[in-house]
């Protein structure tokens, strides 16, 4: 499990130290610790459950420091819809306004983290693509639990439609209908669609 530290000021400590910015482990290497002092953080490859909570940890670490804004950078294929449920309720879930910026691709698990900051703080850089679809599902087993896990995968589905709706301002009938198949959009075509606010070239367009 990730463990962060706070700087803590001793008694006896330098007055210079006082206010320095939190560091993270002595393990992080210098990439990571400037990161997380720039409140940076970074989603990228398969959504798990390992990937969720190191997410969680960080944003809840930097939750705690301050309420200042929280950047987040997405890049992901998707992966468990429960790992991306954990991760989008989290950054709802935190105080600090998030702000998202997509980058290479972001499907699936990966744009239900992306729509979990509001539509005024979703960016994407100009080469992003983005892809909506239903969830999917193998059921191996008897009869009567098939069931039950098909009525689960409908579930998420209608879940999961009712979400990007309110995300993007498309009408449920809408989306759940264009879902049905692999919905893939560039960064502009994203933003038409309302999944993204702006897309953007520079860091300080943010």
């Amino acid at each position: 499990m990730l463990k962060w530290t706070t700087y803590l000021d001793d008694e006896d400590g330098d007055e210079d130290e006082k206010g320095r910015l939190p560091d993270m482990p002595m393990t992080a290497g210098p990439v990571q610790n400037a990161l997380y002092k720039s409140r940076t953080v970074l989603i990228f490859g398969e959504i798990n459950s390992e990937l969720a909570q190191a997410t969680t940890a960080q944003l809840l670490a930097l939750a705690s420091e301050s309420d200042a804004p929280i950047r987040v950078v997405v890049h992901s294929p998707g992966g468990h819809v429960e790992s991306g449920d954990t991760i989008h309720d989290v950054i709802r879930f935190i105080r600090p306004e998030v702000r998202m910026i997509g980058t290479g691709w972001v499907v699936s698990a990966g744009a239900l983290i992306y729509v979990a900051a509001p539509r005024e703080h979703r960016y994407a850089l100009p080469n992003t693509r983005f892809m909506l679809h239903q969830p999917i599902g193998a059921v191996n087993g008897r009869a009567a639990d098939v069931e039950i896990e098909a009525n689960q995968i409908v579930a998420a589905r209608e879940r999961l439609n009712r979400i990007f709706a309110a995300a993007t301002g498309q009408e449920l009938s809408t989306l759940a209908r264009e879902t049905r198949r692999n919905l893939w959009m560039t960064a502009h075509e994203a933003q038409a669609y309302g999944l993204v606010h702006r897309v953007i070239e520079h860091v300080h367009e943010v």
